[in-house]
């Protein structure tokens, strides 16, 4: 069993891994931290985009002036990542929380919900210029969450999972396809846990299929 993803410390970023080796003499934990880079005080989202069919990845991570970042991620021989640059955008300042809706082969689709309460798509072919097309599904009473987490749920939905910070509280929303307005948002109620971390970690496995909520 392994856990990797990336970890920000000191201002500089780390890929993190863990994993379990299972021997004649047990089982051993071990881990790693191999640093990536500095200068990530500044950002305070990061969005990952992934797939099995693809042994690459793109990240996106939003600046504090309101600027999202694309990167193009390659693994070296050694396990190391490559970081390459992949365009960039401003005007995201009212941005408050991110994830990923959906990936396809041309272009990434987050959701994100901002300081007065809106919850947006946010559309970004893969193609360059990065030129992200943004509607909004809803106008209104989305500001209290600070994280937002997204999974698949059958072919075209999403199961939302959205984090208030302020109470520690979690609620769930089941929703459809992405259609801006009219995107059909159901409420599964608040979900019986306490969210108390000042930071939560997204979890997946290598057997979870790609979203596709757009």
């Amino acid at each position: 069993m392994s856990l990797n993803g990336h970890v920000v410390s000191g201002g500089a970023m780390y890929q993190a891994n863990q994993w379990v080796e299972k021997g004649t003499g047990g089982e051993v934990l071990r881990s790693s931290m191999t640093r990536i880079g500095g200068g990530w005080d500044v950002f305070r989202t990061l969005t990952q985009s992934w797939s099995l069919d693809d042994p690459s990845w793109r990240v996106y991570a939003l600046r504090n002036d309101g600027t999202l970042f694309r990167w193009h991620v390659n693994p070296t021989n050694d396990g190391v990542e490559h970081w390459e640059a992949a365009g960039s955008y401003p005007g995201f300042s009212a941005v408050k929380a991110v994830t990923l809706l959906s990936r396809t082969s041309t272009y990434d689709t987050l959701l994100a919900t901002t300081r007065g309460g809106a919850l947006y798509t946010i559309h970004i072919p893969l193609s360059q210029p990065m030129k992200p097309v943004v509607k909004p599904l809803r106008t209104s009473t989305w500001q209290g969450f600070e994280t937002l987490m997204a999974s698949r749920c059958g072919q075209y939905g999403t199961l939302l999972l959205g984090i208030d910070k302020d109470s520690g509280s979690g609620y769930l929303y089941a929703v459809g396809h992405a259609n801006g307005t009219a995107t059909v948002i159901n409420s599964l109620g608040k979900v019986p846990a306490t969210f108390g971390d000042p930071v939560d970690f997204s979890w997946g496995s290598v057997v979870d299929a790609p979203l596709f909520g757009e």
